[in-house]
């Protein structure tokens, strides 16, 4: 008879305490010596779905230490788990070493009792005797009695060893195993369970698999590390492997053994740095953590690096899961990489997803959030925070599970779900990506393995001087491996559309926000950090071979020169590019919010502020960026920063967005300023929607403005003068960059079959009659004015048609007269 996993593997737990007994000694009425004790999570109570029965609260006596999370997971030699309060014994031959039984050798039981075991199936499973028959041995803990149980029906009872060994010889010929294999049968109090033996099976990770780690090469390391529902010889389980090169030993523990890892120790497979073991009948849902004997002796849970799925914060342990999504998005997949991005339209939407409707689930976001974007006709939106972090309320920059979807609003699959929804309304993905810093949590990567591994053991280049957090060590191949791995993950299993990379000038720059002595030049002298300069190389090129269409974005806020530049082509600092396909124009955002937030009279002063822009418009392909980051800490909301009463604040808001949109780049706004909402971005209420209520009587002014941002984004999309030639000069015209006594601004765009859209911009609050400015001899059709009554305009607008007549202006042989509104932006296209 077929069972499932639970069935094969969890009655044994069940007895062991789930059921909220105190599991008693082993048969001879007393515990053995060193006999470890069970651990229980405080949150037993909590099961996940399906899976109740298993994690009924204990009895007190039953618990030695709580469910180990956050810093309580560090387990320290004198309060070890196995309840002899010892640390790792030197070898067998130093004084004071307890004799073993015979057939154990006393250095193996001491190390496998410790956690610090490197091959624990060299000495538990089966094993040739000299003369005949194979020896099973088997750690459990608590039982009463073990029994070797081929599926022939065969019985061998074990012999107790005490601390929990048991071991027999079975019958066989010769010394091989018999054909139809064999498993055990455990006896705790509440009878009988048979279980598979975790230590029978052969690695499950292939040669190739443990080359490419070691190489830095795997580019689908998630599928080699990390825990994987699998069928292995037969059996169905889950394979544990983890990197942790310095570890003295690993073993896994979770809702399987009782949070008690003490019979599952994991084996080190080589050189590689990699431990891994099988556990039969373990399935999705199953919450564990490594726990990692360090080289000091002492001992610590982490979670999985690797992990795919989270407990809810603030509970820290992985969950093995396994996707059953399936995906309805192929056709979007295949048609993503027609046109290069940088030649597309790209508008995007930012949301905080947490916060954009507060305590919507991923599913239910797939409801509402894909039909307002498209409303509003923006390309993209770029979800923050997606990667789990621990405080909910953060944009998510502290990143303790790189590659777990944060499970505060649903499952992994649930995440796709999301995907999937905004596909087929037509929209692109992009997810905030964190490379350059990780926290420092006990639970998580920080010292994972007892030693600096993630982070550089120089503290002066660990240690990131600005947020708390830990730098990753770009230099060693198994670290730049997980990012470079991850960075695809996201886009294959996730089919995200593009990466927006965080703080890619605090990885660039040895000396970023460090003062002198406290960083360390590279090996010219400089302070470039060459290793970065590598890995990000390798990531773009990684991404863009394997995943046609999707983009990367770097939010670089330096002139490093080349961040979207090939990665073949040298430039002439004698770096190769960086590869990233856009980059965020932090100097534009800074300048132009500069400029409006002037008073109107100042703003001749400030004219320059709006025009450098263009002098390097072209050195890479920018976003334009009203981000996240304006909007919090002080900084105020883009309607507040405007001066001037509240008609002047929403009617420069609409200029400048109807000057933004029509200049050299693509755009990208955060939630909320799409309607002009005045307060700052608050994680516990998210946008201001009430402010659209049509029963709140300055509804129809933020209404004005989200209806302008629509138009803004159904006019550019169907205008190819606004995208296609964003990256080249000649898209781009001025008519009048020094009008700096007006506070006007007008310029051309052109596509790639040369039909032109004007954009004049008055940041002045008086209208502007009989305004001349040079053009092209053509007739102009107003196709935007964003003063139009419809927005909360005061409804000053140009003639419709305006005729060009050859009166030289501006250079031009011919001009054209037209009336300027006030705090205004008009587009115009040939008629």
């Amino acid at each position: 008879m077929t069972r499932s996993p639970d069935d094969r593997f969890l009655p044994e737990a069940k007895a062991r305490g789930f059921d909220g007994s105190t599991p008693r000694p082993a048969a001879s009425g007393t515990a053995p010596k060193g006999a470890p004790q069970p651990t229980a999570a405080p949150d037993a109570e909590r099961a996940p779905k399906g899976r109740g029965e298993l994690r009924e609260q204990p009895s007190t006596e039953a618990r030695l230490t709580d469910r180990p999370s956050g810093a309580d997971a560090v387990v320290p030699a004198t309060t070890s788990p196995v309840g002899a309060d010892r640390a790792v014994p030197p070898p067998a031959t130093a004084g004071g070493a307890p004799s073993a039984p015979e057939g154990l050798g006393s250095d193996d039981r001491w190390r496998l009792l410790e956690g610090a075991h490197h091959d624990p199936h060299g000495v538990l499973g089966a094993h040739p005797v000299d003369g005949g028959g194979v020896r099973v041995r088997a750690l459990r803990p608590f039982a009463r009695s073990v029994a070797a149980v081929t599926d022939g029906g065969t019985r061998t009872e074990l012999a107790a060893e005490g601390d929990g060994f048991f071991s027999g010889v079975l019958p066989a010929k010769g010394t091989a195993l018999p054909a139809e294999g064999y498993r055990l049968a455990v006896t705790y109090d509440d009878g009988e369970h048979v279980v598979e033996d975790p230590y029978r099976f052969l690695p499950s990770l292939g040669e190739l698999d443990l080359h490419l780690i070691g190489e830095g090469r795997h580019e689908e390391l998630w599928k080699a590390l990390g825990s994987q529902p699998m069928t292995h010889e037969g059996v169905t389980g889950t394979r544990f492997a983890v990197w942790a090169p310095n570890a003295r030993g690993v073993r896994v523990a979770g809702d399987f053994n009782f949070w008690d890892g003490t019979g599952f120790p994991m084996r080190s497979l080589g050189g590689s740095g990699v431990w891994e073991l099988f556990v039969p009948g373990v399935g999705a849902g199953t919450a564990y953590k490594y726990e990692i004997t360090r080289p000091d002796g002492s001992r610590g849970m982490k979670a999985d690096p690797m992990a795919r799925a989270t407990e809810v914060p603030p509970a820290t342990a992985s969950l093995v899961t396994e996707s059953a999504h399936e995906w309805r998005d192929q056709e979007w997949m295949e048609r993503r990489a027609a046109v290069p991005v940088h030649r597309a339209p790209f508008s995007v939407y930012e949301v905080h997803l947490a916060s954009w409707r507060p305590g919507l689930t991923y599913r239910e976001l797939a409801e509402q959030l894909p039909a307002y974007v498209k409303e509003l006709g923006f390309t993209h939106v770029e979800l923050m925070p997606v990667a789990e972090h621990p405080f909910g309320g953060s944009w998510g920059y502290q990143v303790t599970s790189y590659y777990a979807p944060t499970s505060r609003l649903g499952s992994p699959d649930d995440f796709r779900f999301l995907v999937d929804a905004l596909h087929a309304a037509g929209i692109g993905v992009i997810m905030d990506w964190v490379p350059a810093h990780f926290p420092k949590d006990e639970w998580a990567l920080a010292r994972f393995d007892g030693t600096p591994l993630y982070e550089p053991s120089d503290p002066r280049r660990a240690e990131h001087p600005d947020w708390g957090t830990l730098e990753f060590d770009f230099g060693r191949t198994e670290v730049r491996n997980f990012l470079v791995a991850n960075a695809v993950y996201w886009c294959e299993e996730f089919h995200i559309d593009g990466l927006r990379v965080d703080a890619v000038a605090s990885m660039l720059y040895l000396d970023y926000s460090r003062e002198g002595g406290d960083w360390l030049p590279n090996a010219y002298g400089g302070r470039e950090n060459l290793d970065a300069v590598a890995f990000l190389q390798e990531m773009n090129a990684t991404v863009y071979r394997r995943c046609p269409g999707a983009v990367t974005i770097a939010e670089e806020s330096t002139a490093w020169d080349g961040v979207t530049r090939p990665t073949h082509l040298v430039g002439p600092t004698g770096f190769g590019g960086l590869g990233f396909g856009l980059k965020w124009n932090m100097g534009w955002m800074h300048d132009s919010l500069d400029y409006v937030a002037h008073e109107p009279v100042h703003r001749r002063y400030h004219h320059n502020e709006m025009t450098f822009s263009m002098v390097y418009a072209y050195s890479e392909n920018y976003v334009l960026p009203i981000s996240h980051d304006e909007v919090v800490h002080g900084k105020g909301s883009l309607v507040s920063k405007m001066p001037g009463d509240w008609w002047q604040q929403r009617a420069t808001v609409r200029a400048y967005l109807g000057f933004m949109w029509a200049h050299p780049g693509k755009q990208l706004l955060f939630m909320g300023q799409e309607f002009a909402q005045g307060a700052e971005w608050s994680h516990d209420t998210g946008p201001d929607w009430w402010l659209l209520d049509p029963d709140y009587p300055a509804a129809d002014d933020h209404r004005g403005v989200r209806d302008l941002v629509r138009d803004l984004n159904a006019v550019y999309a169907a205008t190819p003068a606004l995208w296609q030639l964003d990256t080249d000069p000649d898209g781009f015209a001025w008519i009048d960059g020094g009008a700096a006594e007006d506070n006007t601004f007008s310029f051309l765009r052109y596509d790639t079959a040369g039909d032109p859209l004007l954009c004049v911009s008055n940041f002045s609050p008086v209208v502007r009659e009989n305004y001349r400015l040079g053009s092209p001899d053509v007739v102009w059709k107003p196709v935007l004015n964003t003063d139009a009554p419809r927005y909360g305009g005061s409804g000053a607008a140009a003639a419709d048609p305006l005729k060009t007549d050859p009166t030289p202006w501006n250079g031009r042989a011919h001009s054209v007269s037209l009336t300027l509104p006030p705090l205004a932006t008009l587009w115009l296209r040939p008629a």
